[in-house]
Formats: C-alpha cells, sequence, structure tokens
C-alpha cells in the first residue's frame, strides 16, 4: 500500500484544527502536523497576494486521497484549496504500517491505536 505526505495550507489555525480532526476523525487521515507561523505569496487571479497561513502535514494512504481531496474541498474556506500529495518511499516501517492501519478510505471500523504522530 502506498503512503502519501499531503500538504494543505489554511488561512488560520483555527480552521488548519478543524480540517486536520475532520481528516483524521473520518479516517481519511492517520495523523496531521499543524506548523504555524508560516507566511505566503502568490498570485491570485491576476494579483500578488501575502498574508499568514498554517500549514498542514496530513499522512494517508493512496486509496483515501481521492476523498481525502473532496473533504478537504468541502470543509476549506478557500475557493482553491492547496492539497498536493506527495508519495512516501521510505522511512520507519513500523509508522508507514500505522499510517496504513489507522486509514479507512471507505469508512471501515478499526481498533483504536494510541500510535505516533
Amino acid at each position: 500500500m502506498r503512503i502519501f505526505m499531503v500538504e494543505i495550507t489554511a488561512p488560520s489555525q483555527a480552521e488548519a484544527e478543524r480540517l486536520g480532526r475532520a481528516l483524521v476523525e473520518e479516517r481519511l487521515a492517520s495523523c496531521a502536523n499543524l506548523l504555524g507561523g508560516m507566511r505566503s505569496i502568490y498570485r491570485w487571479k491576476g494579483r500578488v497576494h501575502e498574508g499568514k497561513e498554517t500549514l498542514l502535514l496530513v499522512k494517508t494512504v493512496e486509496a483515501a486521497l481521492p476523498a481525502l481531496v473532496e473533504r478537504v474541498r468541502s470543509l476549506h474556506s478557500y475557493e482553491c484549496p492547496c492539497v498536493a500529495a506527495f508519495p512516501i518511499s521510505g522511512g520507519n516501517l513500523d509508522y508507514l504500517a500505522w499510517v496504513a492501519a489507522e486509514c479507512r478510505p471507505h469508512g471501515r471500523d478499526a481498533s483504536q491505536s494510541g500510535g505516533p504522530d
């Protein structure tokens, strides 16, 4: 099973927390790390903008990606939110197995785990 790290930006810490919690509670992701204090410069609708954002790094499985993207789109305040997925090519195999075990892209139930972030 392929594991992915997904980058999601949010306009505030509160929105990032809400997004991360929803994805984990719905088992679309095993965990979400929030990194505040990010500053972004971007072009949107012909103008350059600048502002504070919070970055979420979410771990998930390939099978959950379509549902995860759609869930973020439905919950996010941005018209076109950043949701970019990157495959994880290596790492702690026990951790990657935990990520896979905690994601249930089709809403199946699984045992509770006190695993790492």
